[in-house]
């Protein structure tokens, strides 16, 4: 293997699970780099004052707060990751909220969410289907309330196979695979936009629960 095979097998092991002394320079970065598809995922999220809500492989943590504003002294949000690194990195910076009960972190898989059945008005989660098999998409729904919504962020499939990092543990699956794999676990597809401009923009992939009678949110 050489040296540049090396560092793309160690950067793809930190975006996947970030982890060491150069774990915790990743969460500054995972924010800098996801900064408007955060923002943008929580805007297509719509949380409201009181929900209860999760960013799960929450990374950086930037959802975790602006989800806090968003559901106010009232609601609840869940942060879940695998990564103790980010974990306390997030339980250092936002220790009043952990204190007062708004925030619960938990360190799970998302195969195997530490959430009851039906306990989320809301989740989203950014940059992790990547890393993770199909059978997540039942959890996640198993997770929302009967007219939970969930907001699912990936980059543009084609524009990261032209990444040389994702070459080293990523599945790039086709968008179309990804709204299949939606339908099969319980929710419906509502609304799909794109944050940044042009063909290789990011892709946010807006769901409800398939028992919600309500329409789609206005995009």
């Amino acid at each position: 293997m050489t040296i540049r095979e090396r560092l793309l097998v160690g950067l793809a092991g930190q975006l996947r699970r970030p982890h060491g002394v150069a774990g915790r320079a990743m969460g500054s970065m995972l924010n800098r780099a996801n900064r408007n598809a955060v923002a943008a995922a929580v805007d297509a999220l719509a949380p409201a004052p009181g929900n209860v809500v999760a960013d799960i492989g929450f990374g950086g943590g930037m959802g975790l707060a602006l989800l806090l504003d968003r559901v106010g002294s009232t609601g609840r949000v869940h942060g879940v990751d695998i990564s103790p690194v980010m974990l306390d990195r997030v339980r250092y910076r936002h220790r009043r909220a952990v204190a007062d009960g708004r925030l619960a972190l938990h360190e799970a898989s998302m195969t195997d969410l530490p959430l009851p059945d039906g306990s989320l008005d809301a989740a989203m989660t950014i940059n992790t289907i990547y890393f993770v098999p199909d059978t997540v998409f039942a959890e996640l729904a198993r997770a929302l309330s009967p007219t939970g919504r969930l907001v699912l962020g990936l980059g543009d499939p084609d524009a990261m196979r032209r990444d040389p990092v994702t070459a080293h543990g990523f599945r790039l699956r086709p968008l179309a695979e990804v709204h299949a794999a939606l339908t099969a676990a319980g929710l419906t597809p509502v609304d799909h936009r794109r944050v940044g401009p042009g063909p290789d923009s990011f892709h946010l992939l807006v769901a409800r629960s398939a028992t919600d009678p309500a329409p789609p949110p206005p995009t």
